[in-house]
């Protein structure tokens, strides 16, 4: 399941901010406090403690908020800038276990007592879960082909770059374990049924047959099963040195219990100087409409509901599914927008990849249209467009496009283009809008192109005609591609 009980944003202090900290450590082992810090040094039996994380969290703000750093090699430590309020502080680290939380408000000294891990598996709870996902059993060379999948290379590169990991962190102890109400059932058949659970049925049945199930059933059930017999990963992971130690990590709990974040936004990509400490944007994707808005300097969230165009555009609530081990039967997610990628333009106006209406594509985009890209490359169907948010005005603009969006980026032109990437969908075609005409004309159709993929197979330069991917090749044309990119960047040299 993506659903998220407990959302945050994170934040990393930059090395001058632990300079101007260091500078505040005291020569002969203390820590100088200031009234708006916490600080102290961090000691076991053993000694100080270097490269374990001190964390002070609170709830006393309009949101849950945390302040986490690391100590020196003298176990010292300060935890900079925190708002008014009581915290509980306390000690974690590899080879500990969560010491007992302090309650300290800013401006005090708080030396911490490290606990360590009475054994090898309490440590391990605390290491990161791909160390535990590590423990996944590769299948040998001689096993492939398994499914669509050829050689053990591609495998492996699936297995470390789809949503196993990037969105569900597995080794997580919620995905380590098989949940109870799958207990009865054997081990590969229960994760065959677990994927299935909630909303993102189709997403995950759809990532596992890349991967060649029931072949990737079985390792996953050989994997939760020699964990469930007190199988640890091999490997201990290092505690954080140099440069690492300059992070100052701010954590805000912010959107809905039921809700996900995918992405967020605070500034303008192509100038990241912009809106400093200004609100944060999220986006939910199929979880809610209801976009979370972050304040980080006075800790305040809000949301604001994401409008289309059509009340018939279909919902995430009717996604096909299975009943959740931890949310039950009924859908928890009730999203028409499928709000999936946030950015910020020069003027603090926020720009997503939404669907604002039916998939079903109006007829300028489709076969016999006199728009050129339509002449060019027709598209019947689109299921993610463009929308934009002022917070100056509080109002929203609806962008219905014939290319399906998936993330998007500002070129560096005068026309500030929107390019737009198409990922699951996306007919094969890559799309842009001309931001600078639109808004001078308000006409979408005339502000938007896109184009297939063509490949110069035969390498003469130049844009010939192309065959199809399911024609034999013609060494005298080109080749279209039917693939879609999941993300787009703009090369800044040509544009």
């Amino acid at each position: 399941m993506k659903t998220k009980t407990g959302l945050y944003l994170a934040a990393a202090g930059i090395a001058a901010l632990l300079a101007a900290c260091a500078a505040q450590m005291g020569s002969e082992g203390g820590v100088t406090v200031g009234a708006t810090d916490l600080g102290g040094v961090v000691t076991s039996a053993g000694g100080p403690e270097a490269g374990v994380w001190v964390i002070a969290e609170t709830t006393d703000l309009p949101t849950k908020y945390a302040k986490i750093v690391v100590t020196d090699d003298r176990g010292r430590y300060l935890i900079p800038d925190l708002p008014k309020a009581s915290y509980s502080v306390w000690v974690r680290g590899y080879g500990l276990v969560d010491s007992p939380k302090t309650k300290a408000a800013p401006g005090a000294t708080v030396n911490l007592k490290a606990v360590p891990a009475p054994s090898a598996n309490a440590a391990a709870q605390y290491y990161p879960p791909v160390y535990w996902y590590s423990m996944l059993k590769i299948p040998d060379k001689s096993e492939f082909p398994i499914g669509k999948v050829q050689h053990q290379g591609e495998w492996l590169n699936i297995m470390k770059s789809n949503a196993c990991i990037a969105c569900h962190a597995l080794g997580t102890l919620g995905t380590r374990t098989i949940p109870k109400d799958f207990a009865h059932m054997k081990s590969a058949d229960a994760w065959a049924r677990r994927v299935q659970s909630g909303q993102a049925l189709t997403q995950m049945a759809r990532d596992t047959s890349r991967i060649g199930n029931p072949r990737v059933f079985e390792l996953w059930a050989d994997w939760t099963d020699r964990v469930a017999a007190g199988e640890l990963p091999f490997a201990t992971p290092p505690r954080p040195q140099g440069i690492e130690r300059n992070l100052v990590l701010t954590t805000w709990d912010w959107s809905r219990n039921t809700a996900y974040m995918h992405d967020l936004i605070g500034t303008d990509r192509r100038n990241p100087t912009l809106f400093p400490n200004g609100k944060l944007y999220g986006a939910p994707e199929d979880s809610t409409d209801y976009v979370p808005i972050l304040d980080p300097k006075t800790h305040q969230v809000s949301e604001i509901l994401h409008p289309v165009r059509d009340p018939k555009t279909p919902s995430s609530k009717t996604s096909p599914m299975q009943p959740s081990p931890y949310w039950g039967p009924n859908p928890i997610w009730d999203s028409k927008a499928s709000i999936h990628n946030p950015m910020m333009d020069e003027r603090g106006r926020v720009w997503f990849t939404a669907r604002v209406r039916h998939p079903d594509n109006p007829d300028f985009c489709k076969k016999g249209s006199s728009h050129p890209s339509a002449k060019a490359f027709p598209i019947n169907r689109a299921g993610r467009h463009l929308s934009m948010y002022d917070p100056a005005s509080g109002k929203w603009t609806l962008i219905s496009t014939c290319f399906a969006t998936h993330h998007l980026v500002f070129a560096e032109d005068a026309n500030h283009t929107i390019w737009t990437s198409a990922s699951g969908g996306g007919a094969g075609a890559i799309g842009w809008l001309n931001r600078k005409l639109y808004e001078e004309s308000g006409d979408e159709a005339r502000a938007q192109g896109w184009t297939p993929y063509i490949l110069d197979t035969n390498g003469n330069g130049k844009r010939d005609e192309y065959t199809e991917p399911n024609q034999p090749l013609d060494p005298a044309k080109d080749r279209r591609a039917a693939i879609n990119i999941y993300v787009v960047a703009v090369n800044p040299v040509d544009g």
